[in-house]
């Protein structure tokens, strides 16, 4: 088992054998392909679809994209996910949000990805009228983040408009806590 020394501080070497132990239980073959990654995320949310975020999820995780994620990169999503800073968390949502890989976010790419969110969360979340579709939100993130109005969002423009927004902080912090 090969991990990354920094994550050795941010994990107790304990935890990550007992992490280890329950990752091979469930991945015999030492990694995690795409369609078991959705079945994870469908045990989650069974009243939407996470199918599309579970991609893009899966996207980020897999660091040397061979298509599918090993212990490593398990480890190293769930402790920038449950335990990093806001700045870590920021820069791996980012990574998420900017699809093509370019360093700035456009609309499609964010519409791409909130569209995932809202059809993944489907009617369990009551959300208010100016945010009721993936459209509207999509157009305030912009109007609040898209500071130059230059029709994309940077890594500068998306961690300043991030602190502005309550409910983008509220996701970084999702799961804190969970390893």
């Amino acid at each position: 088992m090969l991990v990354h020394p920094c994550l050795v501080n941010v994990v107790e070497r304990k935890e990550i054998q007992q992490w280890y132990k329950g990752f091979l239980k469930d991945c015999p073959t030492g990694e995690l392909n795409q369609s078991d990654f959705k079945g994870i995320y469908k045990q989650f949310f069974p009243f939407g679809d996470p199918s599309r975020f579970a991609d893009y999820i899966f996207k980020v995780f897999d660091r040397n994209h061979n298509g599918t994620i090993d212990f490593t990169e398990f480890l190293q999503a769930l402790s920038i996910t449950s335990r990093g800073s806001p700045e870590e968390k920021l820069k791996w949502a980012f990574e998420l949000y900017d699809i093509d890989g370019n360093g700035h976010i456009t609309k499609d790419e964010m519409l791409t990805i909130v569209d995932a969110i809202y059809r993944m969360v489907g009617s369990m979340v009551q959300l208010p009228e100016d945010e009721d579709t993936p459209e509207k939100r999509v157009e305030k993130i912009f109007h609040l983040m898209d500071k130059n109005n230059d029709g994309r969002i940077d890594m500068a423009e998306f961690k300043e408009g991030s602190h502005q927004d309550p409910l983008i902080m509220q996701a970084l912090n999702l799961y804190d806590g969970l390893v």
